[in-house]
């Protein structure tokens, strides 16, 4: 295996009287667990991020339609790791790694030098190239993108209250491209802050005009879930007034309309991006092998072929092997977390000259809410919830 020329070459570079540097790009669910299990022990990290907060990714469709406030989903990582004096944080960019000085160069800062490095960047919203996506679309993975996807509704809202014939024009349509849990949920919520919240506070607007149509290409929602959750999905989304388009392609994007492949033009002033990630630009510049979505091929170990020190996990990593029939593990926070989990403690081994272990990712279940009382879940050895129970 790799890893043994990994422990070799990593031996040969480090003073023995140093204790060994790690570096951690990336404080999201995947960047946390590593560091958790790096925690008190004889090894010096360093985490940096862009933001110097950890941010609950499910919950940023919660802070988009008002039902949770930014503070409710940000939580300092200084905050988090203070207690763990083997652990630093700093707060910066990423922008390139030099190989030879094994040194990680952050924006408008002195280099980081490391003996490994975790690449826990994460992913980014993938346009697929339609055009007009990257100018008026409103993606939703990052707090910033939720605050101004909440100020977007609130601000369509007060633009009709003074010009009603803007909603003809489609201000208060609300068009949500991709039927994952994220389109699924943001779809739900948005239904019923028009009908529970904004219905009360604009009592001269006509709010049962307002529309949110949720477009997805395949022929069902939530399609890694079963039968049983996708139809109730649609179901309950329905009966909350939500427009589904199923099996309909968005061919391009413009300020005030939306046009599907069809050929159809669609008004709508707002436009929630929900249809799929591709990996961290930083990928790109690294000189590593690329697999689907830009994710980093990594060996089973989740070290990177050819690269010594270097680990990657989450969205940044294409896994093969990880699941039972042979493919990748999922996108998900739970695989992340599992990935950094297995690294950290890949890293101890390779410092004690231990041998590594291979990642095999556990689905422990997953979910989705559609509203108030309203959800699916599948979870393992338990019969697929449905409606108020899974909520």
């Amino acid at each position: 295996m790799a890893s043994a020329t990994l422990r070799e070459t990593i031996h040969e570079v480090r003073d023995p009287h140093q204790r060994p540097k790690v570096v951690v790009v990336g404080a999201g669910f995947g960047g946390l667990s590593v560091l958790r299990g790096l925690a008190d022990h004889p090894v010096d990290v360093t985490v940096v991020d862009r933001n110097n907060f950890h941010t609950f990714l499910p919950l940023l469709y919660q802070v988009a339609t008002s039902g949770l406030n930014a503070a409710d989903v940000a939580h300092p990582i200084r905050a988090i790791v203070a207690r763990h004096r083997n652990i630093d944080v700093r707060h910066g960019t990423v922008e390139g790694v030099d190989w030879d000085r094994h040194e990680v160069q952050v924006a408008g800062q002195a280099p980081l030098p490391f003996d490994h490095l975790v690449l826990a960047a994460g992913s980014t919203a993938n346009d697929f190239g339609i055009p007009g996506v990257a100018e008026h679309g409103y993606p939703l993975y990052t707090l910033d993108d939720a605050a101004r996807l909440r100020n977007r509704v609130l601000e369509r809202f007060e633009a009709a209250a003074l010009d009603q014939s803007l909603i003809d024009d489609g201000a208060l349509t609300f068009a949500i491209v991709g039927g994952g849990p994220t389109g699924v949920e943001t779809a739900g919520a948005l239904a019923e802050l028009f009908d529970k919240v904004l219905r009360d506070d604009f009592h001269t607007l006509p709010v049962q005009r307002a529309r949110v149509v949720l477009i997805e290409m395949a022929d069902s929602l939530l399609t890694p879930f079963g039968t049983r959750s996708r139809d109730h999905a649609l179901d309950a989304l329905r009966r909350r007034g939500v427009e589904v388009r199923l099996s309909t392609r968005v061919s391009s994007v413009g300020d005030d309309h939306v046009v599907l492949d069809g050929g159809e033009r669609l008004p709508a002033h707002t436009l929630v991006w929900a249809a799929g990630v591709q990996a961290n630009p930083l990928a790109r510049v690294l000189g590593v092998t690329q697999g689907p979505g830009g994710r980093i091929v990594v060996d089973r170990d989740l070290s990177v072929p050819d690269r010594p020190g270097l680990w990657v996990i989450g969205d940044l990593a294409h896994t093969p092997g990880a699941v039972e029939d042979g493919g990748a593990a999922p996108q998900l926070a739970p695989a992340a977390m599992q990935a950094g989990e297995l690294v950290a403690a890949n890293v101890l081994r390779t410092v004690a000259g231990e041998p590594t272990q291979p990642f095999r990712y556990r689905d422990k279940g997953t979910m989705a809410t559609i509203g108030r009382r309203s959800a699916v879940a599948e979870i393992p050895g338990v019969p697929i919830l449905v409606g108020s129970i899974a909520w």
